[in-house]
């Protein structure tokens, strides 16, 4: 039987996962004050890049530099082609166009690629025991990707000049254009931050358990819960929520079975914003 810790141990990890993906959808909203529907699938298309990458190549620095690339590409080819002309329109346009564009790639990967489950070619390692859990080394591997990857967002939002311009149009988005604030410079930092995020989700996704076309679709749900519980808008808060869900998913695992364990994550977020609407770490005013 699965352990505690082991169960606490692949929460933590999944956590992160969503922490990511909640960090790219919060990103995009704080700013372009819309939901990104096609996150998920930035994160399998780079999934796949990487895919390419490390097997071209045999290196899987390379693959994740590939998945990089092709997160950030197209992340800003979206914001260029479609929501920058979206932009002055009702943000449930924007939100609309998300979801046809992420049918899109999601699609075009099926039709390239096909439904069969794609993995990459990982060194065979003994896990190492700690007590009563079992670690593998590629999950600390991976753990560390995410952190150093959350660490060096966060660093670019607080501490580059680009970060204070994009927290400044995040909060007053009239007040930032009267400062002298390139918008256009601004969302197309944005777009590539949040392309990059998701790069990095899609590949650590991939790396845990298998690449298909789906994969990023299926993540979106729990990414979206844990931008709303941590306070939408609110990229620590994001992070923080999604770790939590991740923990709790997989500790009801074995009560619920794991076809439902998202459904006792969603459960924990109604109650949550039953008690707190504006989420774990939303201010009164809506969404920073």
């Amino acid at each position: 039987m699965t352990s505690f810790f082991d169960l606490l141990l692949s929460g933590l990890m999944s956590g992160l996962v969503i922490g990511l993906g909640a960090l790219a959808v919060t990103l995009v909203f704080g700013v372009a004050r819309f939901p990104n529907a096609a996150t998920g699938d930035v994160m399998s298309l780079s999934a796949y890049a990487a895919l390419a990458a490390a097997g071209a190549t045999g290196s899987m620095v390379l693959g994740g530099a590939g998945a990089l690339l092709a997160g950030i590409l197209l992340n800003v080819a979206l914001y260029l082609l479609v929501f920058r002309k979206l932009a002055d329109r009702r943000p449930v346009m924007s939100l609309l166009a998300s979801i046809g564009v992420g049918f899109m790639v999601r699609a075009g990967l099926g039709l390239v690629y096909g439904q069969q489950p794609q993995v990459f070619r990982m060194p065979l390692t003994r896990p190492m025991m700690l007590f009563d859990m079992r670690i593998q080394p590629t999950d600390l591997k991976l753990a560390g990707v995410t952190i150093v990857t959350l660490v060096a967002v966060f660093l670019i939002l607080e501490k580059t000049s680009i970060g204070r311009r994009m927290r400044a149009v995040s909060a007053d988005p009239s007040l930032a254009r009267v400062s002298g604030i390139d918008p256009v410079r601004v969302m197309l930092a944005l777009w590539a931050l949040a392309g990059a995020v998701s790069a990095m989700a899609g590949l650590i996704l991939g790396m845990k358990t298998v690449v298909t076309p789906d994969m990023g679709w299926n993540m979106l749900l729990p990414s979206f819960a844990a931008a709303v519980l941590g306070g939408i808008g609110h990229p620590l808060g994001a992070v923080v929520a999604g770790v939590l869900l991740g923990v709790v998913q997989e500790l009801a695992t074995p009560f619920v079975g794991f076809t439902y364990k998202i459904a006792v994550a969603f459960a924990v977020l109604m109650l949550v914003l039953l008690v707190r609407p504006r989420g774990l770490f939303g201010r009164q005013d809506g969404a920073r």
